[in-house]
């Protein structure tokens, strides 16, 4: 039979090998899309959403083209980086399609 202190250490050993540093950032939405080149866009805003993520606001294309990371094109013609449904195109009209 193997002794208490070094069962603890065995138990220690695996808890340290499971457990996340507490510095770790949040896992990104499963539908998680690269941030828009800033130099292709018009508008510069940024908001963070209730996940704790650093989220580009909605943003017109300088050239028209579909922008690196939108998931949702607004009805007022911006582009929006949302990670979620809920909200998306607020203030820009509402939601025109879905990237």
């Amino acid at each position: 039979m193997k002794s208490i202190p070094t069962m603890a250490a065995v138990v220690m050993a695996v808890a340290a090998m499971v457990a996340q540093p507490s510095f770790a950032r949040a896992p990104r939405h499963p539908n998680y899309r690269p941030a828009p080149n800033e130099s292709a866009l018009v508008e510069h805003g940024h908001y963070t959403n209730r996940q704790g993520h650093d989220v580009h606001s909605p943003a017109h294309s300088k050239d028209g083209s579909v922008p690196n990371g939108a998931t949702a094109k607004c009805r007022d013609g911006s582009y929006s980086f949302s990670e979620s449904h809920r909200g998306t195109c607020s203030r820009h009209g509402g939601v025109s399609g879905w990237r």
